[in-house]
């Protein structure tokens, strides 16, 4: 039944307060000879229990400890009893009429680190982010289908060592869906693809963000969506009645993939600006063109590499800041957002009072924003709320 481990105090009082995470340092892999998903008990140097979990590496840590319970088995029931008291939590969220796309299950804020579930229109995609937690897939599947019964269930794949996506066909069980497969978020329509590589055509965590532009901020604007991926924001910015959106990103599916992200929602694409270009490229573009713009909305990814440039927000957020800053109305407002979880919300306002400075001018923050309520969080594991959105007002 897996393998017994000794750890230090450190570990000990880590795990005791609620983070669940492993961590390299709490003992070494290849003296105990641990495999991937093989169950681990640690005990404390004088062999008292601490905790249960399973072995399995991924982008941060080496696993996780499931239960502080030295009684509580990790079978069936264990998976069945955890996604249930995920289920009964998103009561509101599944009786939305409104909301059809959310997250079911959120990794280690549902107690299990290292798995996702997320809700399309009554299919279910279930995401495993190390081949440990991937060693469960049987048991995780019969508790979804038990407590959820979706019409389908896809899986993604997330922990390729080389950085590509594994998979060609994520299809698991129950019905396929016919893509695009539309779902609606407070009433926005979103076309969604399942079975198209990592991610799925929108971005479920920024949906708090993306009503609140909608609703407060895009009217009458001339909005800039940077990083627009598929369009999610600009589409939100055109329901709230912005007078043009302008959506830029590197990638050449970008394009057909906003076309389709209005058109799903009875916008006029000819209205609107599609630009692929890498997006600094478009800030000296801009500056070129004398464009402005009142609303500006900014969503790297946590790292990413063009051909000549490499981006981490770490180190090139402020800077990106400033560029937006200087193609910004007075009166304007940025939103600021980041899913690095290496960079805390005060590390972040650092980075804006700092960009700001650079350029000469003052700011207000207006509103902030963190995950939605879907995406469940411990206070004991900081690292797990990833998101940050700043709302700021240019003077």
């Amino acid at each position: 039944m897996g393998t017994t481990i000794q750890i230090n105090e450190e570990a000990v009082k880590s795990i005791r307060k609620g983070n669940f995470l492993i961590y390299k340092t709490y003992f070494r892999p290849e003296t105990y000879h641990v495999n991937e998903g093989e169950l681990l008990t640690f005990q404390d140097e004088q062999g008292r229990f601490v905790g249960r979990g399973y072995y399995g590496q991924q982008n941060i840590g080496h696993g996780w400890v499931l239960t502080k319970d030295e009684h509580t088995q990790i079978n069936d029931v264990f998976f069945t009893n955890a996604l249930q008291k995920a289920f009964n939590d998103r009561k509101v969220i599944r009786e939305d009429e409104q909301t059809s796309a959310f997250r079911l299950f959120n990794g280690e804020g549902d107690g299990i680190g290292g798995l996702t579930i997320d809700v399309y229109a009554g299919h279910c995609v279930v995401t495993f982010y190390s081949k440990g937690i991937y060693t469960f897939k049987s048991e995780i599947i019969r508790a979804l289908q038990k407590v959820v019964a979706p019409v389908g269930i896809y899986e993604k794949k997330r922990f390729a060592t080389d950085g590509k996506y594994e998979g060609e066909d994520d299809f698991v069980t129950g019905e396929r869906g016919e893509f695009p497969m539309l779902v609606q978020e407070n009433g926005m329509h979103f076309a969604v693809n399942l079975n198209d590589g990592p991610m799925t055509g929108v971005f479920l965590d920024q949906r708090d963000v993306r009503k609140k532009i909608r609703d407060e901020y895009a009217y009458g604007k001339d909005v800039l969506n940077l990083f627009s991926y598929t369009g999610a924001f600009s589409v939100a910015a055109a329901l709230g009645g912005a007078k043009q959106t302008t959506s830029v990103d590197l990638a050449n599916r970008s394009r057909a993939k906003t076309e389709e992200q209005f058109l799903v929602n009875g916008l006029p694409v000819e209205n609107e600006r599609i630009i692929v270009m890498d997006v600094f490229k478009y800030f000296s573009y801009a500056l070129k063109k004398d464009l402005s713009y009142d609303l500006v909305v900014i969503d790297p990814p946590s790292f990413a590499r063009s051909k000549k440039k490499t981006f981490s927000v770490a180190n090139d957020y402020k800077g990106l800041l400033q560029e937006a800053i200087a193609i910004t109305r007075s009166g304007g407002t940025i939103v600021a957002s980041t899913n690095a979880a290496n960079v805390p919300m005060n590390k972040f306002k650092r980075f804006v009072d700092q960009a700001f400075k650079a350029e000469n001018s003052t700011f207000t923050i207006e509103e902030e924003f963190g995950l939605p309520d879907d995406f469940k969080t411990t206070n004991a594991y900081v690292e797990g709320s990833y998101l940050k959105v700043l709302f700021i007002r240019k003077h």
